[in-house]
């Protein structure tokens, strides 16, 4: 293994120490046990076979919106639009669930595919005005995400609603609910979306890495100019890589619709989850393996937050400033780096 490979590979995980090491502090700081606090947390994400079952459910989700994030990430874009194109996503499977009485071997399929759709459409529209205009991707997508929250609250009322403020539940044959996994987890929540999203991991490294359009794609990412001059059609490859990055993101919206919900309701706020994915594709470097284990740490943290006030009597708030430390170390990586390479030529 490479230094610089294995540099990569301990710049997240020192993250992750000093990240706990710094909540710890707050929490002593804040009148807290560190110790029972994350002992409360640990149990609550994997203490038994229930709480197994609703972390990998709550990384289900994490890993396809980290994937939309690190796909733009990796050709040269910022998708902040990841909420937003989850929220669509998360609308366009539902009201397929919902609308149409199919076979199940159709109907599920055709619910995420609507939903990688939707994605698409949403991510299409900044990929569109980035390559055309030159509007940075940034500003639409954050734009966009509000738009796709009350527009999608608006269709929810006046068109799916059976009680004012969610759809009907979705058709027994586009659920991914599985009997099977919730009788393994203490009936817990976890559903076949696990399988989807390892998969996406998949589909995301062969594209990227051994196919010719994914090589194009992380070239203009590298330099627009030198694409262009080499007769890659830098346009097209801005907007197919958006295109793509919403998919993975309407997927994402497709697990929760399709698998933990059943249904769509009318959102006061963001979900959180597509800008959970910023962090977990920081915290995964971009790399599809990085972003599952990411996905499993960000999924654990939220899930096991859930009994810390209960049996620690820490509340669940500290959790959040645990993941933005952690964040805040991995966008200070360059520190991490400085202090590996020191120790590595003190050791030489």
């Amino acid at each position: 293994m490479s230094e610089n490979r294995l540099t990569n590979i301990l710049v997240p995980v020192f993250a992750v120490i000093l990240g706990i090491i710094a909540g710890a502090i707050v929490m002593i700081v804040s009148g807290y046990d560190p110790i029972a606090g994350y002992s409360a947390l640990l149990y609550g994400a994997f203490g038994d076979r229930y709480y197994i079952g609703e972390t990998i459910r709550q990384v289900t989700p994490y890993i396809l919106a980290g994937l939309a994030v690190a796909f733009a990430f990796r050709t040269g874009l910022f998708n902040i639009g990841v909420e937003g194109q989850l929220i669509v996503g998360w609308l366009a499977a539902v009201w397929v669930g919902v609308a149409f009485e199919l076979p199940k071997v159709i109907h599920l399929p055709l619910a995420i595919f609507a939903a990688a759709a939707a994605g698409a459409l949403w991510g299409f529209i900044p990929g569109f005005l980035k390559a055309r205009f030159r509007v940075h991707e940034v500003i639409v997508t954050i734009m966009m995400n509000y738009i796709a929250l009350y527009v999608s609250n608006e269709i929810i009322r006046s068109v799916l609603s059976d009680q004012g403020f969610k759809s009907e539940k979705i058709h027994p044959t586009a659920s991914l609910r599985s009997e099977f996994l919730q009788s393994l987890t203490d009936y817990s929540t976890l559903h076949y979306g696990i399988i989807i999203s390892l998969i996406a991991a998949v589909v995301m490294w062969f594209l990227l890495e051994k196919t010719t359009t994914g090589y194009e794609l992380r070239a203009v990412g590298f330099n627009q100019h030198a694409s262009h001059y080499a007769g890659m059609n830098v346009n097209r490859n801005i907007i197919l890589s958006m295109v793509i990055s919403g998919a993975f993101a309407g997927i994402a919206g497709a697990m929760e619709g399709l698998g933990t919900f059943e249904n769509v309701s009318v959102k006061a706020g963001f979900t959180g989850v597509g800008f959970d994915g910023i962090a977990v594709a920081l915290l995964g470097g971009n790399n599809a393996f990085g972003i599952i284990l990411a996905a499993i740490l960000f999924g654990a943290l939220k899930v096991g937050a859930l009994e810390m006030p209960s049996a620690a009597d820490v509340p669940t708030e500290l959790v959040d400033i645990v993941i933005a430390l952690i964040i805040f170390f991995v966008a200070s990586s360059y520190l991490i780096r400085l202090v590996l390479t020191r120790f590595k030529k003190e050791g030489k």
